[in-house]
């Protein structure tokens, strides 16, 4: 979309207005949810070269042309005068993990709970190993193209009957385990990877099951479910094709990088071909329990130079010094060369499942911060504010 007279033209974006000098520039492009940074103005006058500021974001290791010809007004920090201008963006700047080119693209809260999408169950099977501890389903469920969604959002699930004050059921929140186009590639379908909550109450002594995951649990094909959203822009994938992806899962947080890997390796798109590296870290109890274990090694098998898989599987596996092989252990391995890919400024980190997750981490990494001169929490801050680190736990 135009943005009053700037438009977007490839990978360059040009902004056209008329004049030749600019004094100040504080220019927010809202419809690409950045700012270019200009630091140095070449006008195409013989007049002085112009300081410009810019306030936000742009793209990793370009060098952009922002061409000013016709007439607009961007802001008020705007001063023109003389004939037209060129100015070349030098400075580079970490670019949005948006896949999306404005923030309107992204499809969100198309369905309320007071009107949810009503969905079919077409599939509904166990993901897990013999004798796992648990059950874990993926679910798929048909939208017939109306409820679009992109990688790494959630959709909401309301679950038929009431609470215990008789009120309906509120909504449940769930990680979506296909890409955009469905796990039949027809636009038509999303997935679900849902573990079945049982557990003894210590105090009582009784079962108690999650109203949501089995009801999820129980479906069977043809019933009807209601369905939300989607909702959420955190765990968006990163547009550049050659981005470095690190992400890191417990259980069923594998679900959004599912559908990261699928969009990477397994669909063919006209406009997507990743030429970057993906590197996952699962963290499970026991190897039953490795979700998408064969898709995964599948992956692996044929991308090679591009996809690293490393399991963490606390009950089964022991560092050398015989701790318990938590995702944090794992990670203990690689701390130096995790360090360097988060030097780079096209390395996003992603880390979706169980709450706590983070602590574990920190405790990895904080003394390889400290040897490189600041602190853990400080390079999480700055990855943050950088749209690098992205987390989604529950």
């Amino acid at each position: 979309e135009e943005h009053k007279n700037g438009h977007l033209c490839g990978d360059t974006r040009i902004f056209r207005t008329t004049p030749a000098t600019l004094d100040l520039v504080e220019m927010e492009a809202a419809f690409l949810s950045f700012s270019p940074v200009i630091s140095r103005a070449t006008p195409s006058t013989s007049s002085a070269s112009t300081a410009c500021k810019i306030s936000k974001a742009a793209f990793v290791g370009t060098t952009e042309r922002v061409s000013f010809s016709g007439s607009a007004v961007f802001g008020a920090d705007f001063s023109f005068s003389g004939r037209n201008a060129e100015f070349v963006v030098e400075k580079q700047i970490v670019a949005q993990a948006v896949d999306a080119a404005a923030k309107k693209a992204i499809p969100l809260n198309l369905f309320r709970p007071q009107a949810p999408y009503v969905g079919k169950c077409i599939y509904n099977e166990s993901i897990v190993g013999e004798g796992a501890p648990g059950e874990t389903k993926h679910i798929v469920f048909t939208t017939e193209g109306k409820v679009p969604y992109l990688e790494g959002q959630s959709i909401g699930i309301i679950p038929p009957g009431t609470d215990k004050d008789g009120k309906p059921h509120k909504l449940r929140l769930y990680s979506i385990a296909s890409t955009r186009h469905g796990d039949f590639g027809d636009d038509k379908t999303v997935s679900l990877s849902v573990k079945r909550l049982e557990y003894t109450d210590p105090k009582t002594g009784n079962l108690v099951k999650g109203v949501c995951s089995n009801y999820l649990c129980d479906l069977q094909p043809g019933d009807d479910v209601k369905i939300t959203g989607p909702v959420g822009t955190t765990m968006l994938m990163p547009a550049e094709e050659d981005a470095t992806i690190i992400m890191l899962a417990t259980g069923t947080g594998i679900a959004p990088f599912r559908s990261f890997l699928r969009r990477m390796f397994e669909e063919k798109h006209d406009n997507y071909n990743f030429k970057g590296l993906a590197w996952l870290f699962l963290g499970v109890p026991v190897s039953s329990t490795l979700l998408y274990q064969e898709e995964l090694e599948k992956m692996k098998y044929f991308n090679p130079k591009n996809f690293r898989l490393d399991y963490a599987i606390s009950r089964e596996q022991s560092d050398s010094k015989g701790n318990k092989m938590y995702i944090q252990t794992r990670m203990a391995e690689y701390a130096e060369e995790l360090w360097d890919l988060l030097q780079k400024p096209n390395t996003y980190t992603y880390m979706c499942g169980l709450r706590g997750m983070e602590t574990g981490i920190e405790e990895t990494m904080k003394s390889i911060a400290e040897r490189n001169g600041t602190t853990w929490p400080e390079v999480v801050k700055n990855l943050k504010k950088e749209k690098r680190w992205h987390v989604e736990t529950y």
